[in-house]
């Protein structure tokens, strides 16, 4: 589901959004008044129109506007459009130059407006396939996401995963074997997070560090999932040797040979909600916390933060 969001006082720009993407169930279209603007940063829209005649052709007031809107977290990559009776040309070289991603004037072909705003969604899909490896989303989207969920209200599961051994694997097997791996792990997750719920969602950090937000109902059998498959098919990585002995061989810079056990996954859960953590990075430290405490378990493992409050720690 794609939200745009409106700024208007009145009701022609969205009434004709509405209109135009009635056929389009992915597309919700939100009216916003000026006063209540401030939405914006809580909801985080995916494009946001503004009718800039809202300002009455206060050229400061629009971009001060805009630049608040660009430099709020939530909202630092939202597009936004702007529809204006303005046609002052400096004017909107200036809004450009203020992180407007487009601006069009009135009266605005319905049309040309219709295939803005779909060529800037398939944009923003585009660029949630922001590794060239996996083809998952990366840590502006992660927190974009995370920040959406938070400020709605709703209970949600972040799930902090990573390899173990895996720097070990790479020296072992090489970087081209250590791709497939995190390929192969990408698709296990993708696999059982989207198995029940497509609104779920999973985010490549980078390296063998991945994170998904799923729901509370089911959180801890997918866990189980990911780890039953990824055991039972992460084996087909090493060769007959390595995993009759059920461990690998790698020389120090010491060049002392130590051991290390073939690759598990390790999973840090963590059940937020506003009323747990106040932002993002109060979560990432507790996902970090049990993911630490779970990569302590020999084998793959998860472990689940089940915090009642802020400072107030459960595992």
């Amino acid at each position: 589901m794609k939200n745009i969001y409106v700024l208007d006082n009145n009701d022609d720009i969205t009434e004709s959004l509405d209109k135009m993407f009635e056929n389009d169930a992915e597309v919700n279209v939100t009216k916003i008044p000026l006063k209540e603007y401030k939405k914006i940063f809580k909801e985080s829209p995916d494009i946001l129109v503004i009718d800039e005649d809202l300002f009455n052709n206060d050229e400061k007031k629009s971009i001060k506007m805009c630049k608040e809107i660009r430099d709020d977290e939530n909202s630092s990559i939202t597009p936004m459009i702007l529809i204006s009776s303005n046609r002052d040309t400096n004017h909107v070289i200036e809004m450009m130059k203020n992180e407007v991603e487009l601006y069009l004037k009135k009266p605005v072909n319905p049309d040309i407006l219709y295939y803005s705003i779909k060529n800037i969604m398939k944009l923003l899909n585009s660029n949630r396939m922001v590794s060239p490896l996996t083809g998952l989303p990366g840590n502006i989207q992660i927190q974009s996401e995370m920040s959406k969920r938070l400020n709605s209200g709703e209970e949600f599961v972040m799930l902090y995963i990573d390899l173990d051994n895996f720097k070990a694997y790479n020296d072992t097997y090489g970087f081209s074997s250590g791709d497939e791996i995190i390929k192969f792990t990408a698709s296990v997750i993708e696999k059982y997070v989207f198995r029940d719920n497509v609104d779920n969602f999973v985010g490549h950090i980078g390296g063998d560090d991945f994170v998904a937000i799923v729901g509370m109902q089911n959180y801890e059998s997918i866990c189980q999932d990911i780890i039953t498959e990824f055991d039972a098919k992460v084996k087909r990585f090493f060769n007959k040797e390595d995993i009759d002995r059920g461990y690998i061989e790698v020389e120090n810079r010491k060049g002392i040979i130590e051991q290390f056990p073939i690759t598990s996954v390790s999973i840090g859960a963590v059940e937020a909600n506003k009323q747990k953590f106040n932002n993002t990075l109060e979560i990432g430290e507790a996902g970090a916390e049990v993911k630490h405490l779970a990569k302590t378990i020999y084998g793959s493992s998860y472990v689940i933060d089940r915090r009642k409050k802020p400072n107030k720690k459960h595992s």
